[in-house]
């Protein structure tokens, strides 16, 4: 994996838990201080964003996080953490205050794109352009079955912590080609114990499918807030074939953003960056250049 991952980590401390990131850039006293602040989803880490940081690194100052429970930082049980997005959004809102960023391009996917944009309505004043990559900041249009399945007290918490099926059938099932096996153990390498996926399965029952649930209000204030964006640019890559994103969340981020700079990907699926590095690294480029 040290082949692939080749960053130097970094640890912001959160109350006595390492909030692990890594901070690129080359050379360090370069005088574009545009941060490009990458956020990962559910059930990945930022091994998900390896290409991206390596393509962008030498023009951008690039922050890419591993959430609490995820990749490289601590990994608490849940009397140690509410593993809330209330709370991932507070996260990573002192990580940008601690770090003093400004000037940010917020690059989301999947449960990063509400944690992100959760902080950019806090934040509003240090964020500049938005990429958002088959995500979701809005109550959900549907809950695909194997999703619910993985909700069912007992059997949800056995499957996805006890056998790690969540993550290693998301190396099968959330792409269109198959991975390398270097990449598929990379993504997952930090996944390899009961306790080392309480962060996956809370990811999963934390998903508001009614408004009884406690980040329903959290969601829906995002939700509500997302127009304030609306004169900021906007990017939407998106993976076509993705059976959980699809391409109706899409369609509604468009009701946000109609004037978004629009990629859809037809031959991607889920983790687009794993299926199309080339085609995303040229669409972020562009947008980036433009704006």
């Amino acid at each position: 994996m040290t082949k692939l991952y080749p960053f130097e980590s970094h640890f912001f401390d959160l109350d006595g838990l390492r909030y692990h990131y890594l901070d690129e850039q080359r050379p360090r006293n370069a005088v574009n201080r545009d941060v490009l602040l990458m956020v990962h989803g559910n059930p990945t880490w930022s091994f998900y964003w390896r290409n991206l940081v390596t393509e962008f690194r030498d023009r951008y100052r690039v922050i890419a996080v591993d959430h609490i429970g995820c990749g490289l930082s601590d990994m608490p049980d849940e009397s140690h953490y509410p593993f809330t997005l209330e709370r991932r959004i507070e996260d990573i809102c002192r990580l940008i205050e601690g770090l003093n960023l400004q000037k940010i391009t917020l690059i989301a996917h999947d449960w990063g794109g509400a944690i992100g944009m959760g902080a950019a309505v806090q934040l509003s004043n240090r964020f500049d352009r938005f990429v958002l990559m088959n995500t979701a900041a809005f109550r959900g249009i549907q809950c695909p079955l194997r999703i619910r399945v993985c909700r069912i007290p007992g059997l949800g918490r056995l499957l996805v912590q006890g056998f790690n099926l969540f993550a290693k059938c998301a190396t099968r099932m959330a792409v269109a080609k198959g991975l390398p096996k270097e990449v598929r153990e990379g993504l997952t390498a930090p996944y390899n114990s009961w306790g080392h996926r309480t962060a996956l399965y809370r990811f999963v029952t934390d998903i508001p499918l009614s408004p009884r649930h406690p980040t329903y209000k959290t969601l829906a204030d995002i939700e509500e807030a997302l127009p304030k964006f609306r004169n900021k640019p906007v990017c939407l890559i998106w993976g076509m074939l993705d059976w959980c994103f699809t391409p109706d969340y899409l369609k509604r981020f468009l009701q946000f953003y109609p004037e978004a700079d629009v990629h859809r990907l037809n031959d991607a699926h889920h983790y687009l960056v794993e299926d199309a590095p080339e085609e995303v690294i040229n669409a972020l480029d562009s947008f980036l250049k433009r704006y």
